[in-house]
C-alpha cells in the first residue's frame, strides 16, 4: 500500500490511496466517541446554528476565534504526522473523503460518494467527487509522468517509451477533461459561493479572522493564517508541468501555487520534486522531431483543463462576487479561494502552457 509521507517510485499508483479511505475509527473511548458523533452530524448542526453550543460541550473547550486545545493539540500533533498544515486541506476533503457505493465497481461518477460534508446536498457532493474522479482518471498520466522521469534518471529513455507514455498521458488528460466539463450539470455557481465555498476559505484572507486562527496550547498561541482547501492544493497540474518542462514566470500566483506545495502529502510534493529535476522531456522531443505531435497534443490537454479552470473561477467566483457586492469588484481584486487576484494570473499560466509547444501555430 503506498505511504503519503514518502514516494516509493516503483509501487506509485496515483494521487489516491490504494485503499478506500476509512470513515471512521470505532473506539470505546467515550471522549472519542463524542467527536465521531459530532463530526457525523455537522451538516444538521450548521443548518440549525448549533453547531458552536454542541463544541461547547466537548470536555475543556470554547469556540470564538480560538480553537479549543481538546481539539486543536490532537489536530497539530496529527498535522505534523502528516507533513501538513493543522487546515482542512484538499487531501483530507478530497483525496480521503469518499467511499465506493458498490464496492465492486469501479470509481466513478455513479458510483462516489462522500464521507462526510459541511451542509451537505448534491451541490457540494458533485463539487468534491468530480475531484475525486479526476484524481482517479489521471492516475495513468502522472504513473506516466514518473516513469519517464524514472528513465531519464536511469538513462534508459528511448523513442519507444517516451511514445507510449505520452499517449498514456493524452488519453488520461482526455478523460480528465471529459469529466471536468460536468461540474456545471449537478453543482450551481451561486450555491457553491454562498453554500460550499465559506466553509473551505481557511484563515488567509478570511475576512471574518483578519489576524488568523489561535490553536490553543500550539504555536505559542500565535494566530495562524493558513490557506483554505482548494483544488490548487491537488498534484496532478504541477506534475504535468514538470513532466513537460514548462515554465511559469514569477507572479503572485506561481507564488501561491509553490505554496500550496505545503499542503500536499510529503509523499505528492517529493514527486513532483523528482520529476522537475529528472526530466529533460522537451530536450528530447527537440532531437526527436516525430514524437513532437504527440508532446504538443499533451500540451493540448493541460491547456484544455487551464481553459476550463478559467471558465469555472470566472462562473464560480468572479461572476458571484460581482453580483453580491453592490458596486462590483474588478477580476484584478477579486480573490479566490486561495486569496489571489485569481482571473489574469489563470489566463496567464494557460498562455505559458501553450508556449511550452514545440510548434505553436
Amino acid at each position: 500500500m503506498q505511504s503519503y509521507l514518502n514516494l516509493d517510485k516503483k509501487g506509485f499508483n496515483g494521487f489516491l490511496p490504494d485503499t478506500e479511505p476509512l470513515y471512521h475509527i470505532d473506539c470505546s473511548n467515550a471522549d472519542v466517541a463524542k467527536l465521531k458523533d459530532l463530526s457525523l452530524a455537522i451538516p444538521k448542526l450548521l443548518l440549525t446554528n448549533k453547531i458552536r453550543s454542541q463544541i461547547d460541550k466537548l470536555p475543556s473547550s470554547f469556540f470564538s476565534h480560538d480553537l479549543p486545545a481538546c481539539l486543536a493539540k490532537p489536530w497539530v500533533k496529527i498535522s505534523e504526522m502528516l507533513g501538513r498544515p493543522a487546515v482542512l486541506s484538499y487531501a483530507s476533503y478530497c483525496l480521503d473523503n469518499w467511499h465506493k457505493i458498490d464496492s465492486d465497481e469501479p470509481v466513478s461518477l455513479d458510483n462516489v460518494a462522500l464521507n462526510y460534508n459541511f451542509l451537505g446536498g448534491i451541490d457540494e457532493d458533485w463539487f468534491v467527487t468530480i475531484h475525486v474522479c479526476i484524481e482517479n482518471k489521471a492516475k495513468l498520466a502522472i504513473t506516466s509522468a514518473l516513469n519517464i522521469a524514472l528513465a531519464f534518471e536511469e538513462n534508459k529513455v528511448n523513442k519507444d517509451l517516451v511514445l507510449k507514455e505520452l499517449n498514456n498521458v493524452k488519453e488520461s488528460m482526455m478523460e480528465v477533461n471529459h469529466i471536468f466539463r460536468k461540474m456545471p450539470e449537478k453543482c450551481d455557481p451561486y450555491i457553491y459561493y454562498h453554500r460550499v465555498r465559506p466553509y473551505i476559505f481557511g484563515w488567509k484572507n478570511n475576512p471574518d479572522l483578519p489576524e488568523g486562527l489561535i490553536y490553543e496550547d500550539c504555536f505559542d498561541n500565535q494566530p495562524q493564517l493558513f490557506r483554505g482547501e482548494t483544488g490548487a492544493q491537488s498534484s496532478i497540474v504541477p506534475t504535468l508541468d514538470a513532466l513537460f518542462n514548462v515554465v511559469h514566470e514569477r507572479d503572485e500566483l506561481r507564488e501561491y501555487l509553490d505554496e500550496m506545495r505545503l499542503y500536499m502529502p510529503p509523499g505528492h510534493r517529493e514527486l513532483i520534486e523528482y520529476v522537475e529535476k529528472h526530466s529533460k522531456l522537451k530536450e528530447f522531443i527537440n532531437e526527436n522531431g516525430d514524437l513532437k505531435q504527440i508532446y504538443d497534443e499533451c500540451l493540448q490537454e493541460v491547456s484544455i483543463f487551464r481553459t476550463q479552470h478559467l471558465q469555472y473561477a470566472a462562473d464560480y467566483i468572479h461572476s458571484q462576487n460581482t453580483k453580491s457586492t453592490l458596486f462590483g469588484s474588478g477580476g484584478s481584486k477579486v480573490r479566490g479561494t486561495g486569496g489571489t487576484p485569481f482571473m489574469k494570473y489563470l489566463k496567464k499560466h494557460r498562455d505559458e502552457t501553450d508556449k511550452s509547444k514545440i510548434d505553436q501555430d
